[in-house]
């Protein structure tokens, strides 16, 4: 006899001992990278399916992207133009009077503003009653909202303004019928040279200027400017300043601010208003947030009905791989192994939708900002948030597709036709 013949082996004899003593046999644990392998065959074996599927994640997580990243490249641009113009521009206008009256700025506003110490420089314009017209043979009530107003010599400093055509007024020309068009104003009245002349309150003006775009005084590009002299000798202008532009040091906007009611009429400040131009312009950069948070509403409907879709395609997938559920809880697969491989196709499905999206996103961003001359910016944390919805969606979709898997008995499963 041979040795060992006769004798149970090794692993029959421990079989043996555990049949005897009743211990189960502990089922074989999933690696993440086993989850990971099985999740992709899943979808490997359904691709035109999963491609549609993952087709709603990625429009849901492009839009909100897109949205974000348009809405910051045109708040970055607004930043970097008001760095540009600076934030140190305060306007003074008249306000009303306790009766509820329009007030009056004193006629010595101005010169009341320059004598403020951190006031480096100030202007004034007053709104003068006449129209400005190519011809006098246009009616005298077509004014193609242009104004015409009184211009202090100082106002293109303090504006920091261009002139694009011609030249500026200054001591010399203020006294006499000459123009200098705003941007907006010349195109109103069709005019891209200087030496023309204009009809403006019953007699011939010349054009001696033209300005460049002004966003921080929109209102000085739609008028016709004369000087302060000019106005009250040919235009009968009353002298009253309806406007003062005063510039300072960054430091010093908010004290000067303080005392500029004040200042400019000592007997009755209440009737002084005073405004920065750039609080208008980042309050019309909030206001576009209201549409942004509009178009991110319809991301986030887009997104919901991309994880519907997911969640329908893993519910599908459940009922068509019934055997294939029931052939693995017979090779040993435990009813968490099941749940944790469908949840895992779920998320991969999702997270092939986000990233799609968010690439998609960043490009139409890209795209966009370019062709509108301004700095793309996608925010990091809106990649990081659009990824950690996408995320929550597939973890959310595919929950209940998962927990319908495990469920399914190893024979049932198996006799399913």
């Amino acid at each position: 006899m041979r040795r060992g013949e006769g004798r149970p082996a090794t692993g029959e004899r421990l079989g043996a001992g555990r049949q005897a003593t009743g211990e189960r046999l502990a089922p074989g644990r999933l690696s993440a990278g086993d989850v990971l392998r099985v999740g992709a065959a899943g979808l490997r074996a359904r691709p035109t399916r999963v491609i549609l599927s993952a087709l709603g994640i990625a429009i849901g997580i492009a839009t909100m992207i897109a949205v974000i990243g348009i809405s910051s490249s045109s708040r970055e641009q607004l930043l970097r133009q008001l760095d540009k113009l600076g934030t140190n521009l305060l306007t003074v206008t008249p306000g009303r009077t306790m009766f509820g009256e329009d007030a009056k700025l004193p006629t010595t506003a101005l010169a009341m503003v320059q004598r403020i110490g951190p006031v480096r420089t100030a202007a004034a314009t007053g709104s003068v009653e006449a129209s400005v017209r190519r011809t006098n043979h246009i009616p005298e009530a077509v004014t193609g909202g242009i104004s015409v107003q009184a211009a202090s010599t100082g106002l293109l400093t303090t504006l920091e303004g261009a002139v694009v055509k011609g030249a500026w007024l200054n001591d010399a020309t203020a006294r006499q019928p000459a123009v200098v068009l705003g941007a907006a104003a010349a195109e109103r009245l069709g005019l891209a040279r200087t030496g023309v002349q204009v009809w403006m309150g019953g007699r011939w003006f010349t054009v001696i200027g033209i300005l460049g775009p002004m966003p921080l005084a929109p209102e000085i590009e739609r008028s016709a400017l004369v000087g302060f002299p000019a106005a009250e000798e040919l235009l009968g202008f009353d002298g009253y300043p309806t406007t003062v532009y005063e510039r300072s040091s960054d430091e010093s906007v908010e004290s000067v601010r303080a005392v500029l009611p004040r200042t400019v009429n000592p007997s009755n400040p209440e009737e002084v208003t005073v405004s920065r131009p750039s609080d208008a312009l980042e309050a019309k950069a909030a206001a576009a947030g209201a549409f942004t948070n509009l178009l991110l509403g319809l991301g986030a409907v887009a997104l919901l009905v991309g994880g519907v879709g997911v969640a329908n395609t893993m519910v599908i997938s459940v009922l068509e791989r019934r055997k294939e559920i029931g052939l693995r809880r017979s090779l040993g697969a435990t009813r968490g192994q099941v749940r944790l491989q469908f949840l895992s196709e779920s998320l991969l499905l999702s997270a092939l939708g986000g990233v799609v999206g968010a690439v998609l996103g960043a490009l139409a961003t890209a795209g966009y900002a370019v062709s509108r001359d301004w700095p793309p910016v996608v925010p990091p944390w809106a990649i990081g948030g659009a990824i950690a919805a996408t995320l929550l969606i597939g973890t959310a979709a595919g929950i209940y597709p998962a927990m319908r898997a495990a469920r399914l008995s190893p024979t049932v499963a198996l006799s399913t036709t």
